[in-house]
């Protein structure tokens, strides 16, 4: 993969590359409708690799929140076409890494000199590349560490780049920019969170802290004195990354163990901690050796508020489906209804959020849980689909729901994308 020696950090340099995007996608369309023309029967699924090529390579050169954002809608596999999930999958840590002699240049930024006097050993060739930075191997006082290095100009371009990818992004999702101007409000929030690293340091602290009880669950060390607000220097954790098992030639009995350490994991974050690891791809977990479930990434961090909390999982007792009144105000708690909506809006998002929150809670209706049943997604994805467009056809906002919901749901449908590529059967409630 050939490595990047600058990245746009300007307002105009970076809208500049949005609008080649731009052009080649609309290149692409004319393209594919001269094919219809001539009869050459193009088909819907190679325009949509052609487009989400050009996006890609737009995003993977900007780095930082518009990367960030493919690697986001990658995680749901129902809401993209194929091609967009297939490729966004890479944003994850497959993405064009800086060039050594820029690695070189802001190592010694950070660190006031140069690597090869701070460190035993050190590589300016990018072992993984994702959205907001780079990790590169080194030797510190004999010890193997990984150094994750930010990309320049990220925190700084964060929200320029949201309002020029939110046309890309508001296009593939079929939504309109006035329905998501909250949710957009709380993705920047988080994502300015991602790029302070010494946060992302005392996050991954305290979790391990907090998780020490665990069994199987692995956290890397930290060094303080090294790192700085763009540079993070841990432990190197050895294994293989989560999608390495997805189609590997490994026993059931392994899948579901698998599987089972990671649903404990956030079992415990969301039951006992109220703060989830918001940030569920296979690149930010390891299996070890010794079959350890290793969790590298601790930048994305969501506090679930105690009282969304309760009213999240009031849909884990399926009899609350059956209590007209209860369910009600489920939702206006949820902030899905409101108690200005007429009796023809309550009426629609009571009927469907009723069918959706059923099929979405599924898992927490059983003692065990089989992932691997293809037809629990694809009864979630296309009943979400089916009720985005009769919203759009009684003409409903889509402006609907707390905002938690989006790195609530984001780490729940998360991990379910996990276990269901893994094929896990995991027990929901593991004594």
């Amino acid at each position: 993969m050939k490595s990047l020696k600058s990245i746009p950090s300007g307002k105009v340099s970076r809208a500049g590359k949005v609008a080649v995007a731009g052009l080649k996608i609309g290149g692409n369309y004319l393209k594919h409708y001269g094919k219809k023309v001539s009869n050459q029967n193009p088909s819907k699924e190679d325009l949509d690799k052609d487009n989400a090529a050009d996006v890609y390579n737009c995003l993977s050169q900007m780095k930082g929140s518009a990367l960030k954002v493919a690697q986001m809608l990658s995680m749901d596999r129902g809401a993209l076409p194929k091609a967009y999930t297939d490729q966004f999958a890479m944003a994850q840590y497959q993405s064009p890494p800086l060039s050594a002699p820029l690695v070189t240049k802001l190592i010694k930024r950070e660190l006031g000199k140069e690597a090869s006097k701070v460190f035993d050993e050190f590589s300016p060739i990018a072992m993984r590349a994702a959205s907001i930075g780079q990790v590169h191997k080194a030797k510190y006082k004999g010890e193997e560490v990984a150094i994750k290095l930010q990309y320049p100009g990220v925190a700084e371009s964060i929200s320029s780049d949201l309002k020029l990818v939110k046309p890309f992004a508001l296009k593939l999702l079929k939504l309109k920019s006035k329905d998501v101007k909250m949710y957009f409000k709380e993705v920047e929030k988080k994502m300015l969170e991602e790029t302070n690293y010494k946060q992302e340091m005392q996050q991954g602290i305290s979790i391990a802290e907090s998780c020490k009880s665990l069994k199987g669950i692995r956290f890397p060390k930290y060094y303080s004195k090294l790192s700085t607000d763009r540079l993070l220097v841990m432990e190197w954790l050895h294994g293989f990354h989560l999608d390495h098992f997805f189609d590997s030639d490994i026993t059931q009995e392994e899948r579901n163990d698998i599987g089972q350490k990671l649903w404990d994991f956030y079992q415990y974050q969301m039951h006992e901690l109220k703060w989830l690891h918001a940030d569920p791809h296979p690149g930010n977990f390891l299996i070890n050796d010794k079959k350890e479930l290793a969790v590298i990434d601790f930048g994305c961090m969501k506090k679930v508020p105690h009282d969304f909390y309760l009213n999240y999982f009031m849909g884990a007792d399926k009899s609350l489906f059956d209590d007209e009144a209860r369910f009600y105000q489920n939702l206006l708690d949820l902030e899905i209804l409101r108690k200005d909506d007429s009796p023809k809006a309550v009426d629609f998002f009571t009927q469907n959020f009723s069918k959706l929150m059923q099929v979405a809670m599924k898992p927490f209706h059983y003692t065990e849980f089989d992932f691997a049943d293809e037809s629990f997604f694809m009864e979630l994805y296309e009943l979400g689909d089916q009720i985005k467009r009769a919203q759009d056809k009684a003409g409903h906002s889509h402006n609907r729901g707390s905002k938690h919901f989006i790195y609530t749901n984001r780490t729940y449908y998360g991990v379910y994308n996990i276990l269901s590529l893994l094929k896990a059967k995991v027990k929901i409630v593991n004594t």
